[in-house]
């Protein structure tokens, strides 16, 4: 990410951390949270990981590798796929945009080196697969809430409004050539803009001038949790698989083999989901790793916390068996109730 961008970013009131490279806050959580919800924020989405897979084989190669339909996309689609383990365990949710030669892969944040790795290791002499990190010399820009389809069409790109969700197209934009994709990587209206690490600058101004309100990662970080997004090393490890994760929008059960797709055929078949994730609405903030109790058993623990106007709202798994929404709990001496998560869907356990 440029310097420009940063100067821009600090003039309108961005405090950085020393371990990310994108604001942690513009000294307005509570107005750009509201602007998410009823207006139109944006986030600089920089520190998540975009990979480049080109070549022939690319998207038989995909297809093999993660857990939803890859070969069936066309150049202008995508979609939002998970990488497994062999034992179904997971890795990282990414959203796959396909063009004509190549598919960019959007991860989470600090995962693009590790799935560079991961993929490599599957990369045969045969194959033509080639991987190329492009996560320093891009920016990725999200624009979220109800206004951002006006807030396009005011840049001039309005037909983008109605457009399916992670479908994309090349366009312009305060004279620079931007990939727009529709989705926010939230279950909340938006869009993802991706553009030359150069362009970052006059792209951003773009966007606020406009109207868009900047969103720093601590806002991120709390609609991602009231939304029930999980990210790898807090909901995505190797204790918990995708069904449990709440992921079946981005698994295909009916695509063939991919490493993994053994153990989670047969989670599904059996209907073996032993714990889900959830939220839980709380009075306090909690640590996680707190265990979650029903009756002074364990039923589950606490993934992520953070702290809102009403309180504060975490992620847990909790036990199949146990319940799920509406449930009671208590979460470190505070009674909690379980709540839904817009994000989240359930396949057979969603009644």
């Amino acid at each position: 990410m440029g310097n420009a961008l940063q100067d821009l970013q600090t003039n309108q009131g961005a405090v950085f951390a020393e371990e990310l490279s994108v604001p942690v806050t513009f000294g307005n959580d509570a107005a750009a949270l509201a602007a998410a919800q009823s207006g139109v924020a944006v986030c600089d989405r920089s520190h998540w990981g975009r990979i480049r897979v080109s070549d022939s084989d690319r998207l038989r190669f995909l297809h093999n590798q993660t857990t939803n339909q890859m070969q069936q996309l066309q150049p202008g689609q995508g979609c939002d796929t998970v990488f497994v383990t062999s034992t179904g365990r997971t890795i990282d949710l990414v959203t796959a945009y396909v063009d004509a030669d190549s598919v960019l892969l959007l991860t989470s944040p600090g995962q693009a080196e590790p799935l560079m790795q991961w993929m490599d290791r599957y990369i045969f002499f045969a194959d033509k697969v080639k991987l190329t990190d492009e996560t320093a010399t891009t920016v990725a820009f999200t624009i979220i809430g109800p206004d951002s389809p006006a807030l396009l069409a005011q840049l001039g790109l309005s037909e983008l409004a109605t457009a399916p969700d992670h479908s994309h197209q090349v366009a312009t934009i305060a004279g620079v050539e931007v990939q727009v994709a529709n989705g926010s990587g939230l279950a909340l209206p938006g869009f993802t803009l991706i553009a030359a690490a150069d362009a970052g600058g006059p792209l951003w101004s773009a966007l606020t001038d406009a109207g868009a309100v900047p969103l720093g990662d601590r806002g991120w970080q709390t609609l991602r949790v009231e939304q029930g997004r999980p990210l790898p090393g807090t909901e995505l490890t190797d204790d918990y698989n995708p069904l449990e994760a709440a992921l079946w929008q981005a698994i295909s059960f009916d695509k063939g083999c991919y490493i993994g797709q053994e153990t989670i055929a047969r989670l599904q078949t059996y209907q073996g989901v032993k714990q889900q994730l959830w939220g839980l609405q709380l009075a306090a903030p909690v640590a996680p790793d707190t265990p979650i109790m029903v009756e002074g058993n364990k039923v589950g623990v606490v993934t992520s916390c953070v702290p809102t106007a009403e309180g504060a709202i975490a992620l847990g798994y909790i036990r199949t068996k146990a319940g799920g929404l509406g449930l009671s709990v208590t979460v470190d001496n505070q009674s909690a109730t379980v709540v839904d998560l817009p994000f989240a869907s359930r396949g057979y356990l969603a009644t």
